[in-house]
């Protein structure tokens, strides 16, 4: 470990709990977590246990420790043959790396939540999946009905042919009616948690002028992402169509490259180029810096 790395780790673990711990020392005359830190890795330590699984003492859990990149992943699974014991390891894997959220079928979002309750990790579905031809009450429907079964991240296909017929104001209209069901089914949940919408461009059947009134409608429509693929069309995302989108929807709207992310060089120059979500199956992988394999 050299000292930038240190220093990083060091600086991370300040932040969270160093005023909690002085506090609780205080006149005891002990050293600040990061003076042991410089310490205990001065002599050769090389990993180090933290209290991370008690959120209550330190206001921190163990995810707040995680890789930055984990926390940018939806770690996904919707291929048609996906098992429930499918489904149950990938909200293992999520647990265990951290991962923003697990996206699954609309049929598995039951499960997920229970094995995701008390987790950082969110649960994202699919609405008007993978083509979007769905009508938008149907699309509304779906999306009321998933929130009420535990998701709180939803992720809405635009009706691709009403875009390239030129029907800008329905395609808006469509994407609000999914919005405004998500803001109407949060306020019935408990906590009134906040559910977070992204529309699917479908961007390797798009003009590059489509993309942009796309990724615009979608912005008007009040959705917080715009994202580039189902990973069930012709194509998935690429870095040139990340700056296009981030262009045209400017710095604060999140935007989620999917669909062929399967290296962490992937996955960085996403990143790089405006991407603020990845979703991808191959998560663990990326995270490892190995090659996953190929699919979503």
């Amino acid at each position: 470990m050299n000292s930038e790395q240190k220093q990083i780790i060091v600086d991370r673990l300040r932040q969270r709990y160093e005023a909690v711990v002085v506090g609780e020392s205080s006149g005891s005359g002990s050293r600040s977590p990061g003076a042991d830190l410089d310490h205990f890795v001065d002599v050769g330590a090389c990993r180090f246990g933290v209290c991370a699984d008690q959120p209550e003492r330190y206001s921190f859990s163990s995810c707040d420790l995680a890789p930055p990149l984990a926390r940018m992943i939806d770690h996904t699974a919707l291929k048609a043959e996906t098992t429930e014991a499918q489904i149950t390891e990938l909200c293992a894997e999520a647990k265990k790396y951290c991962f923003a959220s697990v996206c699954v079928n609309p049929c598995y979002v039951p499960l997920a939540a229970k094995l995701l309750a008390g987790s950082p990790v969110a649960v994202c579905t699919v609405i008007g999946f993978p083509l979007g031809a769905s009508s938008s009450q149907v699309k509304a429907l779906e999306s009321e009905v998933a929130i009420r079964d535990g998701a709180t991240e939803i992720d809405m296909v635009i009706n691709v042919g009403m875009l390239k017929s030129g029907h800008h104001q329905a395609v808006e209209n469509d994407i609000r009616a999914v919005v405004d069901a998500a803001k109407a089914a949060s306020s019935a949940r408990p906590g009134r948690t906040r559910i977070v919408t992204k529309v699917i461009l479908e961007t390797a059947l798009l003009t590059n002028e489509e993309k942009v009134i796309a990724s615009v409608l979608a912005q008007n429509a009040g959705a917080d992402f715009v994202k580039t693929s189902t990973g069930f069309s012709t194509g998935g995302a690429t870095a040139d169509d990340i700056s296009l989108m981030r262009r045209a929807v400017g710095p604060k709207m999140g935007i989620k490259a999917s669909g062929g992310v399967r290296t962490k060089e992937d996955a960085e120059l996403m990143i790089s180029r405006g991407a603020t979500r990845l979703g991808a199956s191959a998560s663990v992988a990326i995270l490892k810096g190995n090659v996953g394999g190929s699919g979503y």
